[in-house]
């Protein structure tokens, strides 16, 4: 049945004139982006501060899991967020992983060890899961499809800002506060959120009389947690042919299919599969997952470029993708006012992956005398399709299922774009370092194979001791290596294009903001 939602409108009861939203819609809003901030800035600024927290806590061995236990956590968490906001009601579940990841926070930031570390950081992982969810979900049910582009912009400018301010965010802090205020900046931030949001959001407690489906939430976790090790791990803490590795690929692949067989079983399944009847769903999710493979990849890779090639400075390393982070602010905005004003979509998806191919071709092209100007026009160019698609690709698949599915919708392409990362990462990473070790042997012989056998990418310390031959020998390397990622990433963007072209317009839900205050 769906959700009935109730929003407080001040004392009249009525929306503010000129077709405005009502005040406190705007209230929870802003706690809703606050919270979205909250799930994107953490690794952004926790991973600035790692070398402090490494040498305060020790465990250097153990300093990948850091990162790992997190993103775990996450990836796992993310479905059974949304299923349960279905089940249980939006507001209480969103609380709940609110206050979750500010535990998370508080404890990771009085850490005495990089074990406990790692486990609070575990906690605060499975938190982060529903902070994302929630946010889509919630916006899903307040704002009807039709009115939701609007504030497209709103939430492309979140990430830009998070993907921007995070690095030097969390440098400062470390330098002046130290590292644990890294994880205690969280708590007062997710305060506001939560008191905004108990205050003004008020959505009927729902009770489901069905059980939580606990055998698919195991299969499930299993299956995305063995996949996130693989991409993880491979090619860096085991060989991609290791026996790890194909053990995990092996567990992976029998709990996934155990996971789909079960679904079409249980009386609640987590992923309900009928969602992906739904042939715009199942499009938006693939779009979704190729979204995430080739900006996470980019995000990874044009810093490290432009620092060891461009001598671009590390500290400043976010501002670096301001270019494409700035036009795909910019597009978001205007594909977010069309498809409100005239309620069509199609067109963006298809422009957008245009885009996301021929920016990824420019990229490639790049090598050691290409100019900052130049490497920022290819990027502004990717960032223009990206932001075709970021919001979009939510906003389709939320538009495509009933409102009892909002909160599984919500996540499973929360999900895609997740898992889409961390496949970005490790192929495109696989690639730049196979790329990277090979130049450095043919151009500086038996000294640049083991300058890089530790790892293709040296820090900007490591970069300044070498000698002025392999110096230039690395620069060529880390050219050709991104050559290669991008070029793949431009190979898989001709997916997302073939994909947007099947994509069925059909009609937005919701034609006005008077439909905003119930479903």
């Amino acid at each position: 049945m769906a959700e009935t939602l109730t929003v407080d409108t001040g004392p009249a009861g009525q929306e503010d004139q000129a077709g405005k939203q009502p005040r406190s819609v705007r209230v929870v809003l802003l706690a809703l982006m606050i919270t979205m901030m909250l799930a994107m800035l953490d690794n952004m600024i926790i991973g600035t501060a790692m070398p402090t927290i490494v040498g305060e806590l020790g465990g250097l061995e153990h300093l990948s899991w850091v990162v790992t236990a997190y993103t775990l956590a996450t990836a796992a968490s993310t479905p059974l967020w949304g299923k349960f906001g279905d089940m249980y009601g939006r507001k209480g579940v969103f609380m709940s992983s609110i206050v979750l990841f500010l535990v998370g926070s508080a404890l990771s930031g009085m850490a005495q060890d990089m074990g406990q570390l790692i486990g609070f950081r575990a906690v605060q992982g499975l938190g982060a899961g529903g902070l994302m969810v929630g946010v889509m979900a919630i916006i899903g049910d307040l704002i009807p499809p039709r009115e939701r582009g609007k504030y497209q912009g709103m939430m492309a400018g979140v990430m830009a800002l998070a993907m921007i301010g995070g690095p030097l965010v969390g440098g400062t802090i470390t330098d002046h506060w130290g590292w644990r205020w890294a994880f205690y900046i969280n708590l007062p931030l997710g305060v506001v959120a939560l008191a905004a949001i108990s205050a003004v959001l008020h959505l009927p407690k729902k009770r489901a009389q069905a059980r939580i489906d606990y055998l698919g939430a195991g299969l499930l976790t299993v299956g995305i947690t063995a996949i996130v090790l693989v991409t993880t791990w491979g090619g860096t803490e085991y060989a991609w042919t290791s026996a790890m590795i194909m053990e995990l690929v092996a567990i992976g692949v029998v709990a996934l299919v155990g996971f789909v067989f079960w679904q079409t079983k249980a009386a609640e399944p987590v992923v309900p599969l009928h969602i992906f009847r739904s042939r715009n769903f199942t499009l938006m999710s693939l779009i979704g997952f190729i979204t995430g493979f080739v900006m996470f990849g980019a995000t990874l890779f044009l810093p490290l470029y432009q620092q060891s090639v461009q001598g671009a400075s590390a500290t400043n390393s976010g501002l670096l993708l301001l270019p494409m982070l700035g036009a795909m602010l910019v597009t978001s905005i205007v594909a977010g006012r069309v498809t409100t004003n005239t309620g069509r979509y199609k067109l963006f998806p298809i422009v957008g992956s245009a885009l996301m191919v021929v920016g990824l071709y420019l990229l490639s092209t790049m090598d050691t005398g290409t100019s900052r100007f130049t490497s920022g026009v290819f990027m502004a160019v990717v960032g223009l399709g990206m932001g075709c698609l970021m919001q979009i690709t939510m906003l389709v698949a939320q538009n495509s299922v009933e409102m009892k599915d909002m909160g599984v919708a919500s996540s499973s392409t929360t999900l895609f774009r997740t898992l889409g990362s961390s496949f970005g990462v490790a192929i495109m990473g696989a690639l730049f370092n196979h790329r990277v070790q090979d130049v450095m042997s043919e151009r500086a012989g038996a000294l640049g194979a083991k300058i890089t056998e530790q790892s293709a990418q040296l820090d900007a310390a490591s970069l300044a001791k070498l000698p002025e031959a392999a110096r230039e020998a690395y620069q060529h390397a880390v050219s050709s290596g991104t050559h290669s990622a991008f070029l793949l990433g431009a190979v898989v963007a001709v997916l997302s294009l073939v994909t947007a072209v099947f994509v069925k317009e059909v009609p937005l839900k919701g034609t006005g903001p008077e439909t905003a205050a119930t479903e």
